[in-house]
């Protein structure tokens, strides 16, 4: 019987590892991507007091790695130097497109490939306070130089998304002009992202 029962333990060993290795072969590999020169324009009248600032939202989607028409699918979206999420409620910004998701932002205070796991603890969404991503110089992600009118992405800022079907992604920003040139047209966002593909896993390596 002692033998019968030590090769039930054994058994049982064998059984969880085999369904542990089965559970980690079905996970979908963490993607990293880079996007280049993705537009986000929007214009801007000063003559107007207040000013006022029009265009529409770039939308772009972590699960397809492409920017998106579609206002139902759609985990950020960029104007201007603005960042938005599709989660939580209108921030009052004109002509942004409505939340349908659960997406939510913070900024995390790393380098982009030592940020290794995701805080769900940090994460906030747009409000009529604001966007989750603070809008700014120096209070979000770049920095303004009023003497050289140049915007750059703030060092040491990374954006930790979680998406609008609640999965997660970092994104570190690169560059604010085209072909990342300062000489060149601004509103223009070079990228790197990781998206974590995978329900319930909250790793970004």
């Amino acid at each position: 019987m002692k033998t019968i029962k030590h090769f039930f333990y054994a058994s049982a060993i064998v059984f969880g590892l085999s369904a542990c290795s089965s559970d980690d072969d079905n996970l979908l590999e963490v993607e990293a991507h880079t996007v280049t020169n993705l537009h986000a324009p929007q214009t801007s009248n000063y003559i107007t007091n207040p000013p006022t600032i029009s265009g529409d939202f770039v939308m772009f989607d972590f699960g397809s790695g492409e920017t998106t028409t579609d206002t139902s699918d759609w985990d950020i979206a960029f104007r201007g130097t603005t960042i938005i999420v599709n989660g939580g409620s209108s921030t009052g910004i004109a002509e942004e497109p409505a939340r349908n998701g659960n997406a939510a932002a913070y900024i995390a205070d790393s380098t982009f490939d030592e940020l290794t796991e995701v805080n769900n603890s940090l994460f906030a969404q747009d409000s009529a306070s604001g966007p989750a991503i603070p809008t700014g110089s120096s209070n979000g992600w770049y920095t303004y130089n009023p003497m050289t009118h140049i915007i750059s992405p703030a060092a040491g800022k990374i954006l930790v998304i979680r998406t609008a079907d609640d999965k997660y992604a970092k994104v570190e920003i690169l560059s604010y002009y085209h072909d990342s040139d300062t000489a060149n047209d601004g509103q223009h966002y070079t990228f790197n992202y990781v998206y974590q593909p995978n329900d319930g896993e909250t790793s970004l390596e």
